[in-house]
Formats: C-alpha cells, structure tokens, sequence
C-alpha cells in the first residue's frame, strides 16, 4: 500500500478501535473481525470477503509500529490548518494567496507528484521528509527500509486446498556478500558531522520550515570512508534469488500471502520490505468450493439408487465410502463431515457428494429383457414417476 493512498483510508474505523488504541487492543480487534469475516465462514459472501480484505489491509498498517507512525503522522499532517488551503478555500499560509480549487486537488500533489509543486520547496518536501521520499537528485534520502515486492503464483486446486510450498525466484537488490551489507568494507561507519546522525537538516524559507535529507550522507545518518568495491557503498547488489513461499492449506483464490523481510534489501544494513504474493488457483475436473466445503458430483446407476448401495467417493487424500440409502432420488446431495477444505483453527470442512444418474447407452440383449420385465412390473405395480408432476392433468 503506497502512503499516497493512506489519505484516503480510516484504518482505525475499519477495526473499529480508536486512534489511540494500545498494540495489543489493535491486534485483539482484528482478530475477532478477521475470524468474524473469515470466507470460509461465509461462503459465496462477496461482502464478507471484501470486509476481509479491508481488515487486513487495516492491521498491515496500523498493526505495524513503524507504518502505524507513518500514517498517523500524514494523517496529522493532513488535518492540521496548514493544508486549508486545499479545496478552494483562500490559500492563506501559502505566499502571494496562492489558491487551488477541489477540482485541481489530487492527493498525489501532496507526495511530489506532477500536480505543481516540486522538490524544491513544495509539498512534496514535507511528505518527503515524513516519508524518507524526497524528490530530485538535492534531496534524495537513502529510505529506512528495503522496497515491497509484489509477485503471483499459481497453484492446483489441491495444492491450494491442502497448501504447499513453493519456489519463487526474485531479481533485485539483495545483501551484498563481500560487505554483508554495510557498504564499508571495514564494516565499520562513523556519525555524519553535518546532520549530528539524523539523517536530516532543517532550513526555513520565509513562513515556512522545512526538514530536508542531509546532502552530505544522503539521509543516512552515517558516513562510509571505504565504501564496498562490489556494491559502491550502498550494501546492496542486484542478483537472482531462490525465496520459499509456504501457503497455508485453504487459501482462496486473489488472497495475497506476506512474508515480512523478505522484499527488497534495505541499503547500508537496513532492514528488507516485505513480500507479497498473490495466490491464482486453478480449477479442477472433479471438485468445487465454497468456503471450507468441498464439493463433488457421482455419478449413479439408477439401480444403485432405487436398491441402495456403497460407493467410493474421492476426497483430497484418500477415498471415503458412502452409503446411498435405497430410493435416494436423482440430484440428492449427501454430507461426509470433516472431510472438506482445512480451516485455520486445524479442523476441516465437510464434502458435499451430489448423486447423477447416468443412463446407458447400450444394453445388451439381456439387461434390455430384464429391464422391461422391470418396467412391465413396475406398471403393474401402479408406479406413475408423473403422477405428482405438476404438468400431470
């Protein structure tokens, strides 16, 4: 999630907490919310599935110490009267009366954006700073953290349902090996003299004061006086790497799975972004799902009906033998409990087998005999298959 769209979100609302909240209060609200949401607690229910979502994305925020400050910040910023200039108010606090109308806003303006103001000395310099995303080549800072990764896998119906774990290769910024990161290749950094180690220097133009990235270290707080030949001081190289994605048993399809630290490396030691990967799933021949019940269609004599009968039933793993009891009617659905799709909590769902009958389409000379012998005494019985049909005069 780019911080540009947090301007749009109340994350705190979506987990029905309030903005001071305690870590641990945020945590229990989504939890109770992510269980009470859950897909597989409500089948076929987009809305409920679209809470889920909203949720989650909610807590990555908010349940993170160092976005959640991120957020509350822009949030601040956004609300305090500096900004009340937007929206075709009088644009007292920006020099000469500047004025912007609600139809020119766009948010991006207030990240750098191309809607006027630049580097140097607009907007985007404050949310730079607040973000560590300053703009142009002056005040470009080093960010605090390696860059998010976004990536798709594919999956079989079965690995989906029972999880797996698959290899995904990522090329981008990776640990240097030779400085392990650093970008010294002493290991050893020492205090930037201009900003004190802050990473930032502050200057004021007229009304305003701006905190800017420090030019002399980048933003970075340190300096680097024998910068790694292999990574040019940065402590970051590009190369392929091999990342295991472990996907639990059950995930839908269009759910995204998050690995923490294992995006893109963060220069000169800091820490990695996180990995995203969005799970597609393929469907199958034999089964469906909705939620946590898996779904399966036989195929039935009609002997095997009218007589009843035991038949094997394929699951995800071993096969299950179920009875039909005599004169179960073509299209019955019958239940085998626990043995559908793993839920969260390690228990399973149930398998809904649905009963077809399939007609021959060749009879030899004695089952066509014996078959209208039946038919024969099935008359004579007073067997009348429309006799309840609602198109019967």
């Amino acid at each position: 999630m780019a911080e540009r769209e947090w301007a749009e979100k109340n994350y705190y609302a979506d987990l029905g907490v309030s903005s001071s909240a305690s870590a641990g209060d945020i945590k229990r609200a989504y939890r109770k919310l992510a269980r009470d949401n859950h897909p597989d607690n409500h089948p076929g229910d987009k809305n409920a599935e679209d809470r889920f979502k909203r949720i989650a994305e909610a807590y990555d925020v908010v349940g993170d110490e160092k976005k959640r400050r991120e957020y509350d910040e822009m949030k601040a910023m956004l609300a305090s009267g500096g900004l009340r200039g937007f929206g075709g108010n009088a644009g007292s606090g920006f020099p000469g009366g500047f004025r912007q109308t609600q139809a020119d806003f766009d948010v991006s303006d207030l990240f750098g954006g191309d809607g006027g103001f630049t580097s140097e000395g607009g907007l985007g310099d404050i949310f730079g700073g607040l973000f560590n995303r300053g703009h142009g080549p002056r005040h470009a800072a080093q960010p605090s953290r390696g860059a998010d990764v976004e990536t798709d896998i594919t999956l079989d119906f079965r690995e989906a349902a029972q999880g797996a774990t698959i290899p995904v290769e990522l090329k981008g910024p990776a640990p240097c090996t030779r400085c392990h990161g650093s970008g010294s290749r002493s290991g050893k950094t020492s205090r930037c003299d201009s900003c004190n180690g802050t990473g930032f220097t502050n200057e004021n133009r007229g009304a305003f004061g701006f905190s800017a990235p420090c030019t002399d270290c980048g933003g970075n707080g340190q300096t680097i006086s024998d910068p790694c030949a292999d990574c040019s001081g940065t402590g970051t190289v590009n190369r392929t790497r091999s990342i295991t994605v472990r996907v639990p048993a059950g995930v839908i399809d269009g759910q995204r799975v998050r690995l923490a630290g294992q995006g893109e490396a963060g220069p000169n030691g800091r820490p990695s972004g996180d990995l995203f990967v969005t799970v597609h799933v393929r469907g199958d021949k034999v089964f469906t799902r909705t939620g946590s019940t898996l779904e399966v269609e036989i195929p039935v004599s009609f002997a095997e009906l009218a007589l009843g009968d035991t038949i094997t039933v394929p699951t995800l793993d071993e096969p299950v033998r179920v009875k039909v009891p005599a004169g179960t009617p073509d299209g019955r659905t019958l239940r085998v409990r626990g043995r559908g799709i793993p839920k969260r909590d390690g228990t399973k769902g149930d398998l809904m087998v649905t009963v077809k009958v399939t007609v021959p389409g060749d009879l030899g000379p004695a089952a066509t005999s014996a078959l209208r012998a039946y038919a024969q005494a099935e008359k004579e019985s007073g067997f009348d298959p429309r006799a309840d049909w609602a198109g019967s005069a």
